[in-house]
């Protein structure tokens, strides 16, 4: 199996090419951010490439939806510290093929790891069990333009960005949330109401009463 590994963090990537090397894998290269994956994976065309989610200069979420646009024969595993279920939901949404916690014993790592070679999900049962779930979650009538559909979650941050709270960051900060769950729940938002950014859904929520208008 030959391997690319993005991630930031030095240390985990010499400590992971370590551990898969003395089982035989061939780690073919290594990223430091989100953009080098996605060059090296054109580069280099591995089996299979360990995703990290939090990078600079491009996130992994970005570059999984990249590599697998460009190379869907290119299998992305998400191997992350996010306990966030939104990022496992938003890993899958975006082509990645199995979503793993770094935490996960060495021996679970390379069967699910082998696993992804036959074509299987890298998942654990527990986040399998959480993807079936949101996969069979009834979804509510479609009004007009999806607005029904909102979350309570995605009110409150509309309500934020009528208020003139635009910046990834301080969304994350007033909700409590991290920035990848903020992005997440705008993808959802976006979606939801079919526009393109959010100017138009600020004006779009404030033409049809959706949230306060802002004092």
């Amino acid at each position: 199996m030959r391997v690319l590994i993005a991630d930031d963090h030095a240390l985990f990537r010499d400590g992971l090419r370590s551990l898969m090397e003395a089982q035989g894998v061939d780690v073919v290269a290594e990223a430091r951010n989100g953009r080098e994956a996605v060059e090296l994976a054109r580069l280099h065309r591995p089996d299979v490439v360990l995703m990290d989610l939090t990078m600079p200069v491009l996130d992994g979420l970005a570059a999984t939806r990249l590599i697998s646009a460009a190379l869907p024969e290119v299998k992305v595993v998400v191997l992350t510290a996010s306990e966030e279920d939104a990022d496992l939901f938003e890993a899958v949404k975006s082509g990645a093929e199995g979503f793993l916690p770094k935490d996960l014993e060495a021996a679970q790592f390379f069967a699910l790891l082998e696993g992804v070679a036959r074509g299987e999900p890298a998942l654990t049962p527990a986040l399998a069990r959480k993807v079936l779930r949101e996969l069979a979650r009834p979804r509510p009538v479609r009004e007009e333009r999806g607005a029904g559909e909102l979350t309570e979650r995605e009110r409150d941050v509309l309500q934020l960005l009528v208020a003139g709270v635009t910046s990834n960051r301080e969304l994350a900060e007033r909700l409590f949330v991290s920035e990848n769950t903020v992005k997440y729940h705008l993808r959802n938002i976006l979606d939801k109401l079919h526009l393109q950014n959010r100017a138009q859904v600020v004006a779009y929520a404030l033409r049809h009463n959706l949230v306060r208008p802002p004092e």
